[in-house]
């Protein structure tokens, strides 16, 4: 069987969304990559279906975003609905913040849509070879770089793929995470689940109060797509069992009149719950499910991984570069590990909150409650109580500097009781803490009818109010250094809000987390030696 040898920088394992957001954000860096996926092609199966706000202005900086919202719901869609059936009243119902009405910390907007939907989108972003129905078998360290072994199931032939660096985002069973004996910790395995894809007519119950799913007794129901399409959830049956399924689904509706179900496809799937011991080894990078499965409940899953190669490509992209020094890698362990786990402990807690409304509701009924009853929601009006853990972490790392790093000046932050007040719909919810620390998403500020947000990109950021004088600092560490680096305006407002006086700064990093603070003016070494630290060149 012939042999073939190929190089690449980055060798992406896994062609679902977390490993099409990699090779599209590591394509705008102009690295060179090869994602492989054992699949024949990608999903068919709608699978995780909300897009959370953070991924959303991940996918801005991508040019997606609006592609995605095309073929998304609308966002009254954004909502859970709980029902007896489906045919029933709901008794209880919660809207999905960030997904069903815009915030004020984001200048996007998250949706319901079906990975079906997303894939192709994210398969489109980028250039660089894909290809399916390989599958990686072996890994081999090598001294600069790591060979991959790949099968390809089409033609039966092997490749071995010489590259710099491994991205694995080959899910919850990762060859990947296998290979190296990477433990996981977490509650395991959750339960088994089908998921089942069918044509049916059920505007009648779902028209006038429409959402993203309806969690009822009898399974889950949730519309696929704006045109049509439908998906029941529920446990899987016993195995050796056989159900009609058309049946299994009418019965599932509730009684009332017949409904025609067409059965279009099913996938039996485990719902699992871990983080990974792990999430590098040596040059190997985990991301997604290879790192973290969390259950379905609250829409995080597949969210964090984006989020973790957000994270992940612009430290691959500086070290292959020469910007960055390998070590910049050891910081995304220490930065993703801990929200993978605070993750994972949310969204075990809001499978608890779920089934909780369900059991209050069967003793409702058993004590014979009318339908109209309502049952107390046992979480905030924020939907899981999640809009913080996506938004409102801080990150703590070598690639984050501690405040005070600037030289001692008197240009002190003005006090925010002195400061004019923000543009309308600016001011973050996290009033308690403090909105521009280092290690934080830079606040969502609108100058001129633009974010702060979109002011970043594939370069460090520099926002102050003092614009002229940073740009003649950043103009010399560009030309020495060869850091990425831009220099944008704040309103003296915007940067009293963000803990700064008129002359400090803000240094943000490609991932739009804030590497350092200023308060004063910069000196001739203060900009080169913070990005000399961040990027521990």
């Amino acid at each position: 069987m012939a042999v073939a040898d190929v190089e690449v920088e980055v060798l992406i394992v896994g062609g679902g969304p977390v490993g099409l957001a990699a090779r599209a954000l590591l394509d705008r860096w102009g690295v060179r990559t090869l994602l492989v996926e054992k699949h024949d092609g990608l999903s068919p199966f709608p699978r995780s279906r909300l897009v959370n706000v953070r991924s959303m202005e991940i996918f801005r900086r991508i040019g997606v975003a609006e592609a995605i919202t095309a073929q998304a719901f609308p966002p009254e869609f954004g909502r859970i609905r709980f029902r007896d059936t489906l045919r029933d009243h709901d008794f209880a119902t919660a809207g999905m913040v960030g997904i069903n009405a815009p915030i004020p910390e984001s200048p996007a907007l998250g949706v319901i849509t079906s990975q079906d939907r997303l894939e192709p989108t994210l398969l489109a972003a980028a250039d660089s070879p894909v290809r399916f129905w390989v599958e990686l078998t072996d890994l081999i360290e090598a001294g600069d770089g790591v060979v991959g072994v790949l099968t390809d199931h089409r033609g039966g032939g092997t490749t071995r793929v010489h590259a710099r660096y491994v991205l694995a985002a080959d899910g919850a069973n990762s060859t990947v995470r296998q290979l190296l004996g990477i433990g996981t910790t977490g509650p395991g395995a959750l339960g088994r689940f089908t998921i089942v894809v069918f044509d049916a007519d059920l505007r009648r119950w779902s028209a006038d109060q429409p959402a993203g799913v309806y969690f009822t007794a009898r399974g889950s129901f949730a519309p696929l797509y704006p045109e049509g399409g439908w998906a029941w959830v529920g446990p899987s049956p016993e195995q050796g069992s056989d159900p009609e399924w058309p049946d299994l689904i009418s019965r599932s509706l509730g009684p009332g009149p017949e409904v025609k179900v067409e059965v279009l496809r099913l996938q039996h799937w485990v719902m699992n719950a871990f983080v990974a011991q792990r999430f590098t080894h040596g040059r190997i990078l985990l991301a997604g499910d290879a790192a973290h499965a969390v259950p379905v409940f609250g829409g995080m899953g597949m969210n964090a991984g984006i989020a973790d190669v957000h994270n992940l490509c612009w430290k691959l992209a500086g070290v292959l570069r020469g910007w960055a020094a390998p070590g910049l890698l050891e910081t995304y362990e220490p930065e993703r590990h801990p929200v993978a786990e605070r993750t994972l402990a949310q969204a075990v807690a809001n499978t608890r909150r779920a089934v909780e409304v369900q059991r209050r509701r069967h003793d409702q009924l058993q004590h014979g409650s009318t339908a109209s009853e309502q049952v107390e929601l046992p979480w905030t009006d924020r939907f899981f109580d999640q809009l913080e853990l996506i938004l409102g972490y801080a990150y703590a790392s070598d690639a984050v500097l501690a405040e005070n790093t600037a030289p001692a000046s008197a240009d002190a932050a003005l006090p925010a009781s002195a400061a004019p007040a923000l543009a309308a719909g600016t001011t973050p919810a996290f009033s308690d803490a403090d909105p521009a620390a280092p290690g934080r998403r830079v606040p969502h500020l609108v100058a001129a009818g633009r974010s702060t947000l979109d002011a970043c990109g594939e370069w460090f950021t520099v926002l102050t109010a003092d614009p002229a004088r940073w740009r003649r600092y950043a103009a010399a560490q560009s030309s020495t250094a060869a850091y990425p680096l831009r220099v944008e305006p704040l309103s003296v407002a915007q940067a009293a809000h963000c803990g700064l006086g008129p002359h400090g700064a803000l240094l943000v990093r490609p991932d739009d987390h804030i590497a350092a603070r200023f308060g004063g003016p910069p000196g001739d070494d203060t900009l080169g030696t913070a990005l000399a630290a961040v990027t521990g060149h």
